[in-house]
């Protein structure tokens, strides 16, 4: 597809599609993602190879495979838990350049949810420490055994993205309690009224976008 018909199909209402990456172990019946899963039409999962091996290079590859598998220009929202938020981040990092260079398809937000400590991994190199290129929304807890509130704070600057403290909540999966999870689901809506008022700004004034037609 070329710029122009990117872009008249984007104005036409192309649907805006929820890529939900788990972390290790996959996200399990009961857990909040799959319920998530089920409420998007067209919302489809970051499948690993391995879900017990946490390479995020790997895992950020299955990233971009699984993105691959659509048409270019689709407007995709983020959701990742754990070490998920990790593989995101690293998969965001290595298409920056890219997304500055283009005003269609790709990852556009993301709700990043009880990100596991990249220290407990040894992948602190490896992740950006510039922001992440996108609007995002990390939701962190204090008793999290999996990231100490203050370090997912830290991540969250770095990575500019707003920050929420859910409270003494865990680690915000099936075994705390977090099975069908409306909080979730408010979050992506909103994600997904923001994108199609941006779509209707840009529809409005055409003009003002450059999409190198």
């Amino acid at each position: 597809m070329n710029s122009r018909s990117s872009l008249l199909s984007r104005f036409q209402g192309d649907p805006i599609r929820v890529l939900i990456i788990p972390g290790l172990r996959n996200s399990g019946h009961g857990h909040w993602q799959s319920w998530l899963q089920t409420q998007y039409r067209g919302a489809k999962r970051v499948e690993q190879a391995d879900w017990s091996d946490p390479n995020v290079q790997t895992w950020s590859e299955c990233i971009d495979e699984t993105l691959a598998r659509a048409p270019a220009h689709t407007q995709w929202i983020a959701v990742a838990h754990s070490f998920g938020c990790l593989a995101l981040a690293h998969h965001l990092a290595r298409h920056r350049d890219a997304r500055r260079h283009t005003t269609t398809g790709g990852i556009q937000t993301a709700l990043m949810v009880a990100p596991a400590d990249p220290i407990k991994f040894g992948v602190t190199d490896q992740l950006p420490r510039e922001g992440l290129g996108i609007p995002a929304t990390l939701i962190g807890s204090e008793n999290d055994p999996w990231m100490p509130l203050e370090r997912a704070h830290e991540w969250a600057s770095l990575w500019g993205a707003g920050f929420q403290n859910l409270g003494a909540v865990g680690h915000i999966n099936t075994e705390s309690g977090f099975g069908p999870w409306p909080l979730a689901r408010y979050k992506v809506d909103q994600m997904i009224r923001h994108i199609q008022r941006q779509r209707r700004i840009e529809r409005a004034h055409p003009l003002e976008f450059n999409y190198g037609v």
